[in-house]
């Protein structure tokens, strides 16, 4: 059996209509009622916002960004803490951007694996070709589109949700 984690649904922006949907996409997921509490987000006119803590199975993570890639107009993070046997995760998405993966270790760091930084080493001969690879390997164009959203949220309302069976 799996070793159980927990993490964080961010839905920084969806429109109205794509909230029931989201909520469904979750349950499904974490196989429990989620009804998350939904606010207006100020970075956007017409969107809205929401938060869902959960408690899971190792790679529970991966099953929620997965159950909402690709949807139009929403930008989403899902977080994963590490657990026994396991690094975390966290999944960035943006509408003009798709999805991005980083391993995040216990302290919160993402994790850029060896090869990935022997490829940006080897990606061309300047300091800019370098700075390009990383910045591509650490998330830095989605966390720069995300941050305006992420702002915005602060103080916003956070439910907890736990896995049945």
């Amino acid at each position: 059996m799996a070793a159980i984690t927990r993490g964080v649904l961010f839905v920084h922006s969806a429109t109205r209509a794509m909230s029931p949907h989201i909520e469904w996409a979750a349950q499904g997921v974490l196989g429990s009622r989620a009804t998350l509490e939904w606010t207006d987000q100020p970075a956007g006119t017409g969107l809205l916002r929401a938060e869902l803590s959960w408690q899971g199975q190792q790679g529970t993570g991966a099953r929620l960004a997965s159950a909402l890639r690709g949807w139009e107009h929403v930008r989403y993070e899902v977080t994963e803490e590490a657990s026994f046997g396991s690094d975390g995760g966290r999944w960035s998405h943006t509408p003009s951007l798709g999805i991005f993966h980083a391993v995040i270790d216990v302290h919160g760091n993402i994790v850029v694996p060896e090869d990935r930084i022997r490829a940006a080493l080897e990606a061309g001969s300047t300091v800019s070709d370098f700075k390009r690879a990383m910045d591509l390997a650490l998330g830095t164009a989605w966390d720069e589109e995300l941050e305006p959203f992420r702002y915005a949220g602060h103080g916003a309302p956070v439910r907890w949700l736990h896995r049945v069976g």
